[in-house]
């Protein structure tokens, strides 16, 4: 996301689309483990939100930044499709970006907040 913004920074579009797009995926291949991780907790642990504590934790703290998550994908490809349509301005647009991507690291800091309390702090027997 970094990398994108500069590239729109420096009027460098498909710089800014190739980074874009890199981050769309990665963070669709976060969501992709994120539901794989659940489906193997739910069949073959019989882990729910109301099995015990750490299910009530994990499946609250882990799906909220999930949801997140999605959010902000769903905003990065909006940017994506525009600068696609050649709707996407480095003058007028640069701060619209650059709000989007303090809210896509901001759901980064969280995810290590998340991840110390469940899978360090909440995993440990």
């Amino acid at each position: 996301m970094i990398a994108a913004l500069r590239g729109l920074a420096r009027s460098h579009i498909g710089v800014f689309r190739f980074w874009m797009l890199l981050t769309i995926v990665l963070g669709s291949y976060f969501i992709y483990g994120t539901a794989m991780e659940w489906k193997g907790f739910i069949v073959d642990h019989h882990l729910t939100i109301s099995t015990n504590l750490f299910g009530t934790t994990y499946y609250s703290l882990v799906g909220f930044h999930a949801f997140h998550v999605i959010v902000g994908l769903c905003l990065l490809t909006s940017i994506l499709v525009l600068s696609l349509m050649g709707h996407i301005h480095v003058v007028r647009d640069h701060l619209r970006v650059e709000l989007v991507s303090w809210y896509w690291h901001f759901v980064d800091a969280v995810w290590i907040v998340v991840f110390t309390t469940v899978y360090i702090v909440g995993m440990r027997p």
